[in-house]
């Protein structure tokens, strides 16, 4: 009789031990990234496929998605879509849908702000701050600069990590060229992507910003004034740098369409800037969350989106050059008004 029940105390710790390991290659439960989801309409499920997968390694094994919040937009119609064929399939990864922000926030220990709609993102992070979440807030950051400036405010007030970026900033192939001594020093760079337009955001704001984040790894921060030329199937916007150097970023809608750069250098000229997957900008959320380090300045971010507001304000006065500097100083004066 007690050798039965050695038998079966055995066996019952044995598929304890067999199927109650959390997912991510072994990790104890304790060491696992509770991440929490606010929006499924953009990139909610491709991500959480990757960070909920059994058999991920390295970085991506320290995170994984426990909750949700669906979110969407009823006035644009790709997320209804996008909501309507995601919210099913994660929760068949195991995570729970909650309904409402505060709720998941009580289940998580870090938030992937993923909303496709800029306009909801300010209001989104607000009780993520409050209840001091660090938070990646999916691109675009905002739905105008205004927003993005507010957004960094209240970062740094409530002292909560807090960073944004394109995938295309982390391609491997992109950071290659960026380092490689071949290329020599960055003299210029043609970026381009596709770049429909949504009409509740800023033309660039909605998809152009891939190619736009590409064209500032590539050159770095500096750029001091923009010109737009725009038709209604491609745009060209020319920014000039510190040094006089001369980046572009062409968004293209009609045609063929991909991701890419030609980068000009001291030494020869490369190619750069394709799409390579979402898991090197995922790896690197996972290392922000660890260490609360963000691998892209808010000054960064900001100067992006001056970059693509000043080329809105460039199209509304017939491709006249804007600066970057009187769009942040006109920016920054609404926000502080706002906050009075």
């Amino acid at each position: 009789m007690m050798r039965t029940i050695l038998v079966h105390t055995v066996l019952a710790a044995t598929c304890w031990y067999l199927f109650s390991e959390p997912v991510g290659a072994g990790e104890p439960a304790s060491k696992l990234i509770k991440a929490g989801i606010i929006g499924c309409d953009a990139h909610a499920l491709p991500w959480t496929q990757i960070l909920n997968n059994p058999g991920r390694t390295g970085l991506l094994a320290e995170m994984t998605v426990v909750a949700a919040y669906p979110g969407g937009s009823p006035d644009i119609p790709q997320s209804m879509e996008l909501l309507r064929k995601s919210v099913e399939p994660m929760r068949a990864l195991g995570v729970e849908m909650v309904d409402s922000i505060e709720a998941l926030l009580k289940k998580v220990d870090v938030v992937l702000l993923l909303s496709i709609d800029g306009r909801k993102h300010l209001p989104e992070a607000i009780p993520v701050f409050a209840a001091r979440k660090p938070v990646f807030i999916d691109k675009p950051l905002a739905a105008s600069l205004v927003d993005a400036i507010k957004i960094f405010r209240l970062a740094r007030q409530y002292q909560v990590p807090c960073f944004s970026s394109s995938a295309l900033r982390f391609a491997p192939g992109t950071l290659a060229v960026c380092n490689d001594p071949k290329l020599g020093a960055v003299r210029g760079c043609d970026a381009f992507s596709p770049c429909p337009i949504e009409p509740h955001h800023p033309d660039l704001f909605w998809y152009g910003i891939h190619g736009v984040e590409t064209l500032f790894t590539i050159m770095g921060p500096g750029c001091k004034s923009v010109v737009r030329v725009h038709a209604d199937k491609s745009d060209v916007v020319v920014g000039l740098w510190e040094g006089g150097r001369i980046g572009s970023f062409r968004g293209t809608r009609e045609g063929a369409h991909g991701y890419g750069a030609t980068v000009f250098g001291s030494r020869s000229v490369a190619q750069a800037g394709k799409f390579q997957g979402y898991e090197p900008l995922l790896e690197e959320i996972v290392k922000f969350f660890k260490t609360g380090k963000a691998p892209v300045s808010p000054e960064q971010t900001l100067e992006i989106l001056a970059f693509m507001e000043a080329a809105e304000q460039s199209k509304r006065e017939g491709g006249r050059i804007v600066t970057i500097e009187s769009v942040m100083a006109k920016a920054r004066q609404e926000a502080d008004k706002s906050a009075d």
